[in-house]
């Protein structure tokens, strides 16, 4: 009850600033930079596991989520249109499930996923700013290593890098005439592709497809 009183009166704080400070209106040319911290949850899903050709009827593999600092900076097209690039990284364990549940962590990566979108701004020139956006996601998996049961002498874990689609929501509220409060959320579109090599070969499909939760600060140069 205490927990939800205080995001009652954080959201009714910032109301009322946004009520009370100048206007900051986006124009054209206008350059935002955010720095948020995000929650990427993924909403994964995979194949069977195939250990030598052979898929392990029931299995399955699942990724952890990571928080970690992001930077993204908006080019404003026009008042309303406006192009992001969001660049961070994140870390995240992989652990089989299902039949093989019992091998728990059977993989750490790092991942980098550059994402574009082309943004919609309904209010520019408000206090408050609702956005929407859709683009398109490139992801680069690197620093891949093979964990727990499955990493013997000279394994190795290659993961396929992924093109997607992405979709975002989010609003800007102004604290005053220089920087904004930004809620921001994505979903990504993530295929990975492992491919671990331990004497055995063993193969799993795993849609990570996120959901990206970002709150931070930002201003207009």
């Amino acid at each position: 009850m205490k927990l939800k009183k205080n995001i009652a009166s954080l959201l009714t704080a910032i109301a009322v600033t946004a009520t009370v400070t100048p206007v900051m209106a986006y124009e054209a040319g206008d350059i935002i930079v955010r720095g948020r911290i995000i929650s990427v949850n993924p909403q994964d899903d995979s194949n069977n596991v195939s250990i030598n050709g052979v898929s392990q009827a029931g299995s399955g593999a699942t990724v952890n989520s990571d928080i970690m600092p992001e930077l993204d900076f908006t080019y404003m097209l026009d008042p309303h249109w406006g192009l992001e690039l969001i660049l961070a990284y994140t870390e995240h364990e992989v652990d089989a499930r299902g039949t093989l549940g019992a091998l728990n962590q059977i993989a750490e990566t790092k991942v980098l996923p550059p994402t574009l979108t082309l943004q919609y701004h309904f209010s520019p020139s408000s206090n408050i700013r609702p956005y929407i956006g859709a683009g398109i996601n490139y992801t680069y998996f690197f620093d891949s290593e093979v964990k727990g049961a499955l990493d013997t002498a000279g394994s190795d874990l290659d993961i396929d890098d992924s093109w997607g689609l992405a979709a975002q929501a989010g609003v800007d509220v102004d604290i005053n005439d220089t920087w904004f409060v930004n809620f921001d959320v994505k979903y990504i579109d993530i295929d990975a592709e492992a491919h671990i090599k331990n004497g055995a070969d063993i193969k799993v499909d795993i849609d990570v497809d996120p959901l990206v939760w970002g709150i931070g600060i930002g201003r207009t140069f």
